[in-house]
């Protein structure tokens, strides 16, 4: 009943169980059963004359004891990999499930910086880049003086790795015990590095949130109301408040927060998350997943989310998708493809 209300958002009449599911069962006995799952919370009748709809409580248990395991296609497969090595994997999820998806890249202050490179751009104006165990960091333009030459960068770039590598970003926020001996010529550099790690702290996270497909919210049927519709938007557009229901507190590689579970404040739209967390290199780079209708396919979205979230953990930290791990994720779809 939860995969046919998921595939056509109408309530399910007793009629149509006995035709499609249970033949050999009267539409009374099936309407006794449906009654008495709605005595228990498991579904509702919007009308007196309408057939019924899963609560909130029945996806629950739909997820956690009923849900079948589904592959991805091959159609999906090739969507999943265009996008991924493009790096944006909230537009695999808004793309494949038709859903709003959102993403957010952890807080990096454990973070260590492996390598920092300053390359002149112009006679006045440098680009500095900083890489870390989780890959390119930032980067950031700075000015310099006239005059300053290549060899100075290089030069520059060594010195101010050797102060900086090996540390965490939490170290460098304090910087005073790193760079007490900096000398002064070198202070300007200094200075816009700490800010690019600061700018990287968790009062900014929320620049980091990803989101794609809002838009498609207003394809679902529960949005067709303007009411509701205008409430999800706002609540999507309030980055800070997605932070929250994004973060996987359980330990859960893929969490479920459905109805009433997500509400982090009084008014919350009802809606369903489901998110998964990533992994790079053993080291949790962030989060990701879909924002929709309790009403979602969820089997297809979970096979979204166990893909990229495998995926993710072949890529070797601070390599991007198109290296090393291309042969592993090439591998990789032939154990979650449909033949």
């Amino acid at each position: 009943m939860v995969d046919g209300y998921i595939e056509n958002c109408q309530p399910v009449s007793s009629s149509e169980i006995k035709e499609k599911h249970l033949p050999a069962l009267s539409s009374a006995t099936i309407r006794n059963e449906m009654a008495a799952l709605e005595e228990m919370g498991y579904l509702t009748q919007l009308h007196t004359s309408s057939g019924r709809v899963p609560t909130a409580e029945a996806y629950r248990l739909y997820v956690e004891k009923l849900m079948p395991r589904r592959k991805l296609t091959r159609s999906e497969l090739k969507v999943v990999k265009r996008y991924f090595n493009k790096k944006v994997t909230a537009k695999v999820l808004s793309e494949i499930t038709n859903l709003t998806s959102v993403a957010y890249v952890q807080n990096a202050d454990d973070a260590t910086v492996l390598n920092i490179r300053i390359v002149r751009i112009t006679d006045s104006t440098a680009l500095v880049i900083v890489v870390t165990n989780l890959g390119v960091l930032k980067d950031a333009t700075v000015h310099i003086g006239s005059g300053v030459t290549d060899e100075y960068c290089d030069q520059a770039s060594k010195f101010v790795t050797q102060v900086f590598g090996g540390h965490k970003i939490s170290e460098i926020n304090k910087p005073k015990a790193i760079v007490k001996q900096v000398k002064k010529e070198y202070e300007r550099v200094f200075d816009t590095i700490i800010r690019i790690l600061k700018n990287y702290s968790h009062d900014e996270m929320f620049s980091d949130i990803v989101l794609e497909g809002s838009a498609k919210i207003l394809e679902q049927p529960e949005y067709s109301n303007l009411k509701k519709a205008k409430a999800m938007l706002e609540f999507l557009d309030a980055k800070e408040e997605l932070v929250p229901v994004l973060q996987n507190s359980e330990d859960m590689n893929i969490s479920f927060k459905i109805g009433k579970d997500n509400e982090i404040k009084e008014g919350m739209p009802e809606c369903a998350i489901v998110t998964a967390s990533y992994n790079i290199g053993g080291v949790p780079v962030g989060n990701a997943g879909v924002i929709g209708p309790i009403r979602m396919d969820y089997s297809k979205v979970v096979a979204v989310l166990d893909y990229l979230s495998k995926t993710v953990q072949m890529l070797p930290a601070g390599e991007s998708s198109e290296s090393s791990g291309a042969e592993e994720y090439n591998s990789s779809e032939k154990a979650y493809g449909d033949e």
